[in-house]
């Protein structure tokens, strides 16, 4: 690049999913793959360039036998039956992880939901680097200050997780257009 000129934002070139299998029959792979007997219903998954969060809902009572109506499920039944699941299925997901890993380039995480909570197993922190201007890290630091993060890496982690919150409807506007730009570069000339 010469004097003056600067690099613009976003994926030049599409370099990130470039490099990647397409993960997009993920969901129906999992489908497939995934005993019947784990989950309520088929798992949500969620998927990014480092991994497959794979999230089902976790059965409580045997197939077939629905729960009594409006009965709270006690903490003690939760915590038993969160341990059984991952204990019980540790090798097979592993062996299930390993072949999606295999497909799609990426590592596969597992959790569960009880009852409306929302259980993550092993799964990635991924580092990210940054470069930040003292108006930025002053955001930073002041939420390290007041006690909402222990670092200032916890302090960007909580601001990430905020914006995305706040911004859920936006983002998804903005993945669904880099979709389409995808999808035209790959109807495109394949010698550019």
């Amino acid at each position: 690049m010469g004097h003056g000129q600067r690099r613009g934002f976003g994926r030049p070139g599409g370099w990130q999913q470039a490099d990647l299998p397409d993960a997009a029959d993920a969901a129906d792979w999992f489908a497939g793959r995934l005993p019947e007997e784990w989950f309520v219903g088929a798992p949500t998954l969620e998927i990014d360039r480092d991994e497959i969060v794979v999230v089902g809902e976790l059965r409580l009572t045997p197939p077939g036998e629905q729960p009594g109506e409006g009965e709270p499920i006690p903490a003690a039944t939760k915590e038993g039956a969160i341990a059984r699941f991952r204990e019980g299925t540790r090798s097979a997901r592993m062996r299930i992880a390993e072949e999606a890993q295999h497909r799609y380039r990426r590592n596969v995480a597992w959790g569960i939901t009880v009852d409306g909570e929302r259980i993550l197993f092993t799964h990635l922190a991924v580092p990210v680097m940054t470069r930040l201007r003292q108006p930025e890290r002053k955001v930073l630091d002041t939420l390290v200050d007041a006690g909402v993060a222990r670092s200032r890496s916890d302090a960007l982690a909580w601001t990430v997780r905020l914006a995305g919150e706040h911004a859920e409807s936006w983002l998804e506007e903005l993945r669904a257009a880099m979709k389409t730009v995808d999808d035209l570069r790959a109807e495109g000339p394949k010698d550019l």
